[in-house]
């Protein structure tokens, strides 16, 4: 399998382990519309790849990924068109990871937010340092949690979790997260490394076959909840994109202060 196309993402063999990094670190590893592409095949080129037993997915530097660009979803504002035309990305992404046989384990190395902390969470085992910053934090930016978080959430910390952190957008630590079960572990940034290899030659030593068959029955679940619900989940962020209270988070956002949201 040729990964020589991707640009946004490094791709690597470690024998029969992949190891794929969003590779934007200058810009906190935000997925703007090119590496949302990028994402949204890769899983698929994945499946694909006869040598591939196992996944790591991974941020560049310090940062697992902060979801979009705040500063450029002006330019959605400006001309709502440009979201609608990206309303297939997260779907693909998120039908990739749920669709790849292989076992994806996310090393979470620093912050995870957004449509960064769905993909993460997306993934079969999720290890994160225990200091990283990790949510959802979609309705902060006058935005729904329409690209995966309202679809993965609940299955993971229960309705009522899911409620309380996608209600306002809250942030956890990665010890936090772990606690509550949205993230496989956490631990010290010097032990990542050693606790994500642990899992990613355990699912790449394995019984392939029973794991892969496993890992499609599990999410064959999650399939049937995502195809139900994030058309919803996309059509009302749209609706929200041109409201006034995403147009005054952006403002304020570029302005350096805490927005005032009229409910609008």
């Amino acid at each position: 399998m040729d990964y020589s196309r991707y640009k946004n993402l490094k791709v690597e063999r470690d024998g029969a382990i992949l190891r794929i990094t969003i590779d934007r670190a200058e810009k906190r590893n935000a997925l703007d519309h090119a590496t949302q592409l990028e994402l949204g095949r890769i899983f698929y080129d994945v499946a694909n790849d006869a040598e591939a037993r196992a996944v790591v997915l991974t941020g560049a530097g310090d940062k697992f990924s902060v979801g979009g660009d705040l500063p450029k979803m002006q330019t959605k504002i400006d001309d709502p068109t440009l979201y609608f035309d990206g309303i297939p990305n997260a779907k693909h992404i998120v039908n990739g990871i749920l669709d790849c046989p292989k076992p994806i384990i996310a090393r979470i190395n620093g912050d995870c937010v957004g449509l960064g902390c769905t993909i993460a969470v997306m993934c079969d085992f999720t290890v994160a340092v225990d200091d990283a910053k990790i949510g959802d934090p979609h309705v902060k930016a006058g935005l729904v949690a329409g690209d995966g978080g309202s679809v993965i959430w609940p299955q993971l910390v229960g309705f009522a979790r899911a409620r309380r952190y996608l209600l306002t957008g809250d942030l956890l630590s990665g010890a936090e997260a772990a606690q509550i079960g949205l993230v496989t572990s956490a631990v010290p940034a010097a032990d990542l490394d050693a606790e994500v290899d642990k899992w990613a030659n355990r699912m790449a030593t394995g019984a392939t076959i029973s794991i892969v068959g496993t890992k499609m029955t599990i999410n064959s679940v999650l399939k049937q909840i995502a195809s139900t619900s994030m058309d919803v989940g996309m059509a009302y962020e749209g609706l929200a994109n041109v409201s006034a209270d995403h147009q005054e988070a952006v403002t304020a956002f570029v302005e350096k202060r805490k927005p005032v949201f009229t409910g609008k």
